[in-house]
């Protein structure tokens, strides 16, 4: 459990520091000091090789670091919508945890609720198109 901590902790100090502007601006002065040492080396395999590296192991790092920011927000983010659906009067219960369902499960629930859409719009009389400016535009 501590190691979990200690990696929760780590991932969200290093999120808010590389997406800060200093971060930024180091990355812009790493980058033109590299540029410009390429002349003093030749600009020379090795040369290349250190920032490729450099950028391949960073690179290779902040696509986790970004994955587990994703995975801690959607799952903020899904916890909150469970409790507005376990609230609220008239909301379907069933709904919560609806991102553990099957794609195929999902799917025919998407098609279910578009067909309600489809008839709560022909009932009011309201037709997918183009908005009210567009259909101004037209009648002029």
């Amino acid at each position: 459990m501590a190691h979990k901590h200690w990696f929760t902790s780590m991932a969200q100090n290093t999120a808010k520091a590389a997406g800060s502007s200093a971060a930024f601006s180091a990355i812009c002065i790493l980058t033109f000091v590299w540029l410009i040492t390429g002349p003093l080396f030749h600009w020379s395999d090795t040369w290349q090789l250190v920032i490729n590296t450099v950028t391949n192991i960073v690179s290779m790092l902040m696509v986790f670091l970004i994955q587990n920011t994703q995975n801690r927000e959607s799952a903020a983010l899904q916890l909150k919508l469970d409790e507005l659906l376990r609230a609220g009067r008239g909301a379907q219960n069933a709904f919560i945890n609806l991102e553990d369902l099957s794609e195929m499960d999902l799917e025919r629930i998407k098609e279910r609720y578009a067909a309600l859409a489809e008839r709560a719009r022909s009932k009011s009389g309201l037709t997918p198109g183009p908005g009210p400016a567009t259909s101004e535009l037209e009648r002029q």
